[in-house]
């Protein structure tokens, strides 16, 4: 049977995206518009909410999804909008630094809330309803390589981003049977406002010498993957992190010498 180019479309199908007023979030709500989806945007920032929103051509819900009854409330004028949600984005995130002997309880129940707790929330929210109504599904969640890496003074972040991972595979066998599919995404180095922020503009362009495919990413080939994944494109495919990432998660620390381009591992001499 020869590959039907209209599977990569979503005309009609409904899609909702977790913080998506900015960066990977904002682009991916903007890939699934392109491709005929009727966007929701859960945001938990009013003024990026409604700018990413009015810029898209979505609708904008001012949202934080680490609060149950926010998400029912949510999902409530989601459904009666745009209709079922078929497509679910788990984008929102955040970080901040929290060394192992510093991280306090409150530090370490924010990260948890912030990047994994959301993930439960929304995707339990939604796939009941479609459970319910024996419609199929596809749920992406957007983790980080600092999943399946080691994450020096980023452990809390690093455990709730593997928690993600763990939580997909899962996920994808307790849904199979209903025809729900459920993936992850994870990139590493990312151009978003926030990445800019940061590190600056040297320490950003820097970072392609890390990348095998010698530069950063940026948030429509993040959004691109997030499409094949909520399209017919990737129909038998379930339980997976596709790492889009330039390459780095399969360097495993092997990076371009500055000096000469040669990959070298550790530090120059």
């Amino acid at each position: 049977m020869a590959i039907d180019p209209t599977n990569i479309l979503l005309t009609d199908r409904v899609a909702v995206v977790t913080g998506a007023g900015a960066g990977i979030g904002r682009g991916i709500a903007a890939g699934m518009a392109a491709f005929g989806a009727r966007v929701a945007i859960w945001e938990r920032d009013p003024e990026t909410c409604a700018g990413a929103a009015e810029s898209i051509g979505a609708l904008g819900i001012v949202t934080d999804v680490r609060d149950s009854d926010q998400v029912d409330a949510a999902l409530r004028r989601t459904t009666a909008e745009l209709g079922p949600a078929t497509i679910l984005v788990n984008n929102a995130g955040g970080v901040f630094s929290s060394p192992l002997l510093d991280t306090s309880e409150n530090g370490w129940d924010a990260l948890y809330k912030a990047n994994l707790r959301h993930v439960l929330l929304c995707t339990q929210r939604i796939v009941r309803q479609l459970v319910s109504a024996g419609l199929p599904g596809s749920v992406i969640s957007v983790t980080s390589i600092e999943g399946v890496r080691a994450a020096p003074g980023y452990a809390a972040y690093a455990a709730a981003k593997a928690g993600v991972i763990n939580y997909t595979k899962t996920a994808a066998l307790e849904l199979a049977p209903h025809g729900i599919r459920v993936n992850a995404i994870a990139p590493d180095i990312t151009l978003t406002e926030g990445l800019a922020q940061l590190s600056g503009d040297a320490a950003v362009n820097s970072m392609g010498n890390i990348v095998p495919l010698g530069r950063p990413g940026n948030v429509d080939e993040i959004a691109s993957v997030a499409v094949f994944l909520a399209s017919d494109m990737s129909a038998y495919l379930t339980g997976q992190t596709l790492h889009v990432d330039g390459g780095t998660h399969a360097a495993s620390g092997w990076y371009h010498d500055p000096r000469t381009g040669d990959y070298r591992l550790g530090p120059s001499s």
